[in-house]
């Protein structure tokens, strides 16, 4: 899969914009703050529905405008399409393949890609619910039909979790809410899903993020993940990693195999376990919206432990490893590998081993703010970016500077040395 021709219109800081990209490695470069990020971010959103930036969408919409446009070519196995999703400030956003109308949420069925942005380090150093966003993405981009079932849980969970409040504010005992009962049921079905299939993605990371550090790092530390579930009594706002309070990758809770069934009794348990509490707090304090994923390096938490360097490689093994089982798994060929400003980051060695690592994919789109911070074997194919526009060429710092300088304005929706 590739993407042939990226079309924006009124998102960040292009009023209008038209990409061309071609297969293998693509540099966009230019200055900081000229809308390098912007370009991948559009392409990241219609792959996951998401922002590796901001939570709300409405940010990527020009200053001044209700709405903003995203529109790919792609192309794989023969085929031609042309995605496209309107972003609205207001209201819902709205989706199309090949001019026919499609809810937004099924976009990812036909466009994948892996991202990895500075941003990312906080898989490694920042809370629960980052990991918890990392494999549920990587689970809709492998198995699309679980985005509904996310959602559904979702909203499982609101009903719910109204009712406590409701019961709490009543003053109602534990033994008097019979209708919590119905909803219990429904939380268990759609949550035990969701469980066993991050266990079983769990373990299918493990093989590739080895060889993924080992490519990054140039040495094995061992990288590890281990599920920690609130259903076993793990506790997500705790920093501690309780191993008797984690299942093993690829295991369901107590240790059987993922699909055996016995997540739903476990899961069932805890919420009867917990009742009590749950009404004192008006919350639903169990299920996989509590859960978390420990990283570990050389048998200890990465989060605490490990040192920036061994974060950062990590935090990008991790992508590429989701990158390797999707482009293992898909009758659509690679996913296209978005790295963003990552080579700044990187001594020479580590530059050269993820060229290495990455020159196989059948797409790469990178942005860097200097020209040569990226291996040459990737820069070929240069898309240079200045102000919210592709130029021919390289601007000089003294055009540069006389004509924005390097601070960010409020249309580009990036600020500070690490945004492009």
């Amino acid at each position: 899969m590739r993407v042939t021709h990226l079309s924006l219109t009124d998102f960040r800081n292009y009023a209008e914009a038209e990409v061309p990209f071609g297969p293998g490695p693509n540099l966009i470069v230019g200055k900081n703050g000229q809308g390098k990020t912007n370009l991948v971010e559009a392409l990241g959103f219609l792959s996951t529905l998401g922002s590796h930036r901001v939570s709300q969408t409405g940010a990527m919409v020009r200053s001044g405008e209700e709405s903003a446009i995203i529109r790919a070519r792609l192309e794989y196995n023969g085929r031609d399409l042309l995605t496209e999703v309107q972003i609205n400030r207001s209201g819902l956003n709205r989706a199309q393949v090949n001019r026919s109308v499609i809810k937004t949420r099924e976009l990812p069925r036909y466009f994948s890609s892996v991202l990895f942005a500075p941003e990312d380090l906080a898989l490694v150093r920042g809370d629960p619910g980052g990991r918890r966003r990392f494999l549920d993405q990587l689970l809709i981009l492998r198995s699309p039909r679980l985005s509904a079932v996310l959602t559904d849980y979702d909203r499982v969970l609101r009903q719910r979790n109204t009712l406590l409040k409701s019961a709490r504010a009543a003053g109602v005992k534990s033994n008097q809410l019979t209708t919590l009962d119905i909803w219990d049921e429904r939380l268990v079905a759609l949550g035990s899903e969701i469980i066993d299939e991050r266990a079983e993605l769990v373990r299918q990371l493990l093989p590739p993020l080895g060889a993924a550090y080992r490519a990054v790092a140039g040495a094995d530390h061992g990288p590890n993940l281990v599920a920690s579930l609130s259903i076993l009594g793990a506790d997500e706002e705790s920093d501690a990693a309780d191993t008797a309070r984690t299942a093993p990758a690829g295991a369901a809770p107590g240790g059987a195999e993922t699909g055996s069934g016995d997540t739903a009794g476990i899961f069932r348990a805890a919420l009867a376990g917990l009742r009590r509490k749950e009404l004192d707090r008006g919350m639903t304090l169990a299920g996989p919206h509590r859960d978390d994923l420990v990283f570990e390096l050389n048998n200890l938490p990465a989060k605490g432990y490990a040192s920036h360097g061994e974060s950062w490689s990590f935090a990008l093994a991790l992508k590429l490893a989701s990158a390797e089982l999707l482009r293992r798994d898909s009758s659509s060929g690679d996913p296209v590998l978005i790295l963003d400003d990552v080579f700044a980051e990187l001594d020479q060695s580590r530059r050269r081993r993820l060229a290495e690592a990455v020159t196989g994919y059948e797409q790469v789109l990178i942005t860097a703010a200097v020209f040569e911070d990226v291996p040459a074997v990737l820069a070929a194919h240069a898309v240079h970016i200045h102000a919210g526009a592709v130029v021919d060429g390289p601007v000089s710092d003294q055009i540069h500077a006389g004509a924005v300088g390097d601070a960010p304005t409020p249309e580009t929706g990036e600020a500070g040395p690490d945004h492009g």
